[in-house]
C-alpha cells in the first residue's frame, strides 16, 4: 500500500539517538552509528522522531510500504517494559485524536506547525492596526548585542561572559509579546530554527559558548510546535559537549497563540 512513512538521510545522521526517543512506536535503532528502521510496519508515519532530531536526517515521505500493524508494534513494544509500553499507547490515542480532527477538516495538513490558524483573539480583543509612522510611543527593544543568528554569533563574544543564555526560536518573540521582557531583557541570545536552519555545526558552537563564557544558565524559549523540540534536542547536545556538569538548562514552551504553556528543567 502506499503511505506515510519516515525516511532517514543517512548522510545527514549523526547517531545521536534522540529520534529514537521520540520514536514511541519502537521502530528505530542505532545500527553502526545510524539511525535504522527496525520494521516498516512499526512505523505509523506521524513523524514524531522528526521533531528531536538536530540535523534534518529525517522526514516523511509518501511511498510503497507494509501497513502499519499496531498489534504487532505493540507486542514489540511491551517487550521493552511498562513504561514504553505507556508511551505506545498515550502515543497511539494521541494519534487517533490527530486522525480524527484531520478528517473533520477540510483536505490540506502536513507538519502542525504548518496548518493555519487565525482569529485567536476573541472580536473584542482585537486591537486597531497601529498607524506605520513613528512615534513617541515605540517600545523600546531589550535587546543588547548583535548578532544574534546562531550561524552569525562567535563563540567568543564578549557579551556571553557570565550572563544566562536563551537559545530562542525564531518565532518565539513573534508569537508572545512578553518574550523581549520575560527571556531577552539582560540576557545573551542566539536564535535558531531547528526546521529551516541549516544546523550543521550548530551543536559545536553551542557547546564552545558554554564551556567558555562563565554562562550560568541556558534558557531554550521554544514554539509548541514538534519541529521545535530539535532546538531542545540539539540544545541538549551541546551541554553535554561543553562538559559543564554544573550548568543549569531549562526549556520554556510557547502556544500558538502566544501563551507560555509551562517551564522545565532539562
Amino acid at each position: 500500500m502506499k503511505r506515510k512513512i519516515i525516511e532517514i538521510n543517512e548522510d545527514l545522521c549523526n547517531g545521536c539517538g534522540e529520534c529514537i526517543v521520540g520514536c514511541a512506536e519502537g521502530a528505530l535503532q542505532l545500527v553502526n552509528g545510524k539511525a535504522k528502521m527496525v520494521k516498516e510496519d512499526f512505523c505509523d508515519g506521524f513523524g514524531d522522531c522528526i521533531g528531536t532530531c538536530p540535523t534534518g536526517a529525517l522526514k516523511i515521505v509518501e511511498r510503497e510500504a507494509a501497513a502499519y500493524d499496531i498489534e504487532a508494534n505493540r507486542e514489540h513494544v511491551a517487550k521493552m517494559g511498562d513504561d514504553a509500553l505507556k508511551k505506545f499507547d498515550e502515543a497511539n490515542a494521541e494519534h487517533d485524536a490527530k486522525e480524527k480532527a484531520a478528517a473533520a477538516k477540510p483536505a490540506g495538513g502536513g507538519c502542525p506547525g504548518l496548518q493555519l490558524r487565525f482569529g485567536n483573539k476573541a472580536k473584542d480583543e482585537k486591537p486597531k492596526a497601529a498607524s506605520s509612522e513613528v512615534s513617541g510611543q515605540v517600545i523600546k527593544s531589550d535587546l543588547d548585542q548583535w548578532p544574534i543568528q546562531l550561524h552569525l554569533v562567535p563563540p567568543t563574544a564578549p557579551f556571553f561572559e557570565g550572563k544566562e543564555l536563551v537559545v530562542l526560536s525564531t518565532c518565539s518573540p513573534v508569537a508572545s509579546p512578553d518574550v523581549h521582557w520575560r527571556y531577552v531583557r539582560g540576557r545573551a541570545l542566539v536564535v535558531a530554527c531547528p526546521k529551516l536552519d541549516k544546523t550543521e555545526g550548530y551543536v559545536e558552537k553551542l557547546a564552545g559558548i558554554m564551556a567558555g563564557n562563565n554562562i550560568p544558565k541556558v534558557i531554550i524559549v521554544r514554539m509548541s510546535v514538534p519541529c521545535c523540540g530539535g532546538l531542545t534536542a540539539i540544545t541538549k547536545q551541546a551541554h553535554a559537549m561543553s562538559g559543564r556538569t554544573d550548568l543549569i538548562v531549562e526549556e520554556v514552551t510557547i502556544g500558538l497563540d502566544g501563551e507560555l504553556l509551562g517551564t522545565k528543567q532539562l
